[in-house]
């Protein structure tokens, strides 16, 4: 199988707030809009989307439906310590205040309007007790400052 794109739909309660969370804080813009789903995109990487959905839309299977829980989203992004002083300024939760991992990140956990947890990452040299990363994961980076 080829995969011609790879993007998380979040199930939500609320679609127009979740949009309106990722669009203020995360640099994301609509692409498509309905009352039941929307189709996000980063404005600085067209290649990072998001989509969300009413989570009791008919187009969700019976069994499936309900809201997201039980995922963290990663954000690897350039410089999470500006992206970090922006996240408090707007008031938004912080479960993982912004450190240094010796396995190898720089980052923090914040969470969006529906509980999802929102991982905020710059890969960094890992301590000695780990070994160095494959230097092409710093290829992935999408600056969101």
């Amino acid at each position: 199988m080829r995969t011609t794109s790879y993007y998380p739909v979040l199930m939500t309660g609320d679609v127009a707030g979740t949009k309106a969370f990722y669009v203020a804080h995360f640099s994301f813009k609509p692409l498509f809009e309905s009352d039941w789903y929307v189709h996000l995109q980063s404005t600085e990487d067209r290649r990072v989307n998001l989509g969300i959905v009413q989570g009791d839309h008919e187009t969700i299977p019976e069994e499936g439906r309900g809201r997201t829980s039980g995922l963290l989203i990663n954000f690897e992004v350039k410089n999470p310590d500006a992206v970090y002083e922006r996240v408090i300024a707007a008031g938004l939760p912080i479960l993982c205040s912004l450190r240094d991992e010796a396995f190898g990140q720089r980052h923090f956990i914040t969470k969006d309007p529906n509980g999802v947890l929102i991982d905020v990452i710059k890969p960094i040299p890992p301590s000695a007790e780990f070994p160095e990363l494959d230097s092409g994961w710093q290829e992935l980076s999408v600056d969101i400052t």
